[in-house]
């Protein structure tokens, strides 16, 4: 079986070598091998072997029946479905988890109930994560004294702003306008939520000034 890979890099001129091969092993007759939705899709859809039934904030860890040997300087990320994110709350608890060349076990998928109200069913064969397989370069680390300077420095942690939850004490009015919106319910109408204040809510909640 081939799955597709990232060839070289656009524009260098070197032909595209095509789909890159890997290896897979089903240790399952029934499991389905990953498999590529749409022609172009980055990630392969992988599948759970078993049934389960995860309430709110419950996870479990779902095999896939399959085993990959990937090529060394690659590796494989498996990564959220986001529809089933989406409709459904099903996350990843570790995303993206990271399939090392030399791993040869079963690939297994850590899911998670987001959904604070609702259980997510999963039936065997139901197509819980995708694949995306990546070349990845090995590193050598080198201490020094001190590191060379660069524009951002050491700030991070929200420092380049560009989202409305970043300003803390802010008016929904305010938080909209930066969300690039003049309606406080910019971003309740992204939650599916009728009440134009919920997300006023949950920020004053997790300020903790405000309960």
């Amino acid at each position: 079986m081939s799955i597709r890979g990232l060839s070289g890099a656009a524009g260098d001129g070197a032909p595209d070598p095509g789909p890159l091969a890997v290896q897979v092993q089903r240790l399952h007759p029934d499991a389905p091998l990953p498999d590529y939705a749409v022609e172009g899709d980055a990630g392969a859809d992988l599948c759970t072997m078993v049934d389960v039934r995860l309430q709110p904030g419950e996870r479990a860890l779902l095999p896939t029946g399959l085993a990959l040997a990937l090529p060394a300087g690659y590796a494989g990320f498996v990564q959220p479905r986001s529809g089933l994110a989406w409709r459904a709350g099903l996350g990843l608890v570790n995303a993206p988890g990271t399939i090392d060349s030399g791993y040869r076990g079963e690939i297994k998928v850590i899911v998670i109930n987001h959904d604070r109200e609702r259980a997510v069913e999963l039936r065997r064969g139901d197509r819980i994560a995708q694949l995306v397989i990546q070349r990845v370069e090995r590193a050598r680390f080198e201490l020094v004294e001190r590191l060379p300077d660069s524009a951002r420095g050491d700030a991070g942690h929200g420092s380049t702003g560009g989202a409305a939850a970043l300003v803390v004490g802010a008016s929904s009015a305010a938080r909209a306008t930066l969300a690039g919106d003049d309606s406080p319910t910019v971003n309740d109408n992204l939650l599916g939520n009728d009440n134009p204040r919920v997300n006023d809510h949950l920020l004053v909640n997790n300020r903790g000034d405000d309960q």
